[in-house]
C-alpha cells in the first residue's frame, strides 16, 4: 500500500517509538504490593501499556475507586519515572524515522497518554527533542485516548488540514483516537496489539517496524 505524503505526522509513544517496559512493569509490581493486591506477572502488565495509568489499574483489580486509583499512579510514578527516564530505549529506526522526516520538512509531535515531560526528558537524552514542535502527554489532555482530544489539540497547535495529518500508533485505542479526529492512522507493531486487531479501524498503513514505516513514508 502506498501511502501519501504528509505535512504532519504525530506518535504515540510506548510501544510506538519507545520501550519502558523494564520501568514500567516495577512500578507496577512495586504500586500492587503497596495497594495489597497480587503483583502482577510481566506480561499481565506489558498487555495494559498504552491505556493511561488509572484505567490500567482497573482492568487489572477491577478497583474503580477514584482514591484508590490517585494512591496507584503515586506509588507507581515513585519507582517507574525515575527509571523510565534513564532506562527507556528507543526502538531501532525510530530515531533514522524522526531524523529523515524532520529533514524533509514534515512537522512531528508525540501524542501519548505518558507523562509529556517524561517523554521530554527521554528525547533530549536521545538528541531528539529538536526533531519534535510538541509533546502532549497525559496531563494535557482531560480526556484521553480512545478519545481524539489529544490529537485534536495536536492538529490546532500545528494548523494543518486532518487530511494532511498522520497519526501513528500500536494499540487499538490509537486507531480509534484517530478515526474520531478524522486523521489518517498507521498501526506499528511493536506492542502486544496484533495486525488482525486493526481490522475493525482504517489504516493507511500496518507497519512490522519502524524500518517498515519510514520505507512508507519515503513512497
Amino acid at each position: 500500500m502506498e501511502m501519501k505524503h504528509y505535512r504532519a505526522i504525530c506518535f504515540d509513544f510506548d510501544y510506538t517509538l519507545g520501550d519502558s517496559t523494564d520501568s514500567i512493569v516495577a512500578g507496577f509490581q512495586y504500586a500492587f504490593a503497596k495497594l495489597g493486591w497480587p503483583v502482577p506477572e510481566r506480561e499481565t502488565v506489558r498487555g495494559t501499556i498504552g491505556y493511561l495509568l488509572e484505567d490500567a489499574y482497573t482492568l487489572l483489580t477491577g478497583d474503580e475507586d477514584q482514591e484508590h486509583k490517585a494512591q496507584f499512579r503515586a506509588y507507581f510514578l515513585e519507582v517507574a519515572k525515575p527509571r523510565q527516564r534513564e532506562e527507556t530505549t528507543l526502538f531501532p529506526g525510530a530515531a533514522e524515522l524522526l531524523r529523515g522526516l524532520h529533514d524533509r520538512g514534515v512537522r512531528l509531535g508525540i501524542v501519548s497518554t505518558k507523562t509529556g515531560e517524561t517523554i521530554q526528558y527521554i528525547m533530549e537524552r536521545f538528541g531528539l527533542a529538536d526533531t519534535l514542535e510538541f509533546v502532549i502527554g497525559s496531563y494535557d489532555v482531560t480526556h484521553h485516548k480512545p478519545h481524539p482530544e489529544g490529537i485534536l489539540k495536536a492538529l490546532e497547535r500545528m494548523d494543518v488540514p486532518p487530511e494532511e495529518f498522520l497519526y501513528c500508533g500500536d494499540t487499538v485505542l490509537d486507531a480509534q483516537a484517530a478515526q474520531g479526529a478524522g486523521v489518517d492512522f498507521a498501526a506499528v507493531l511493536n506492542g502486544t496489539t496484533p495486525a488482525q486487531a486493526f481490522s475493525p479501524w482504517p489504516c493507511v498503513y500496518v507497519a512490522e517496524d519502524l524500518d517498515d514505516l519510514a520505507r512508507a513514508l519515503e513512497k
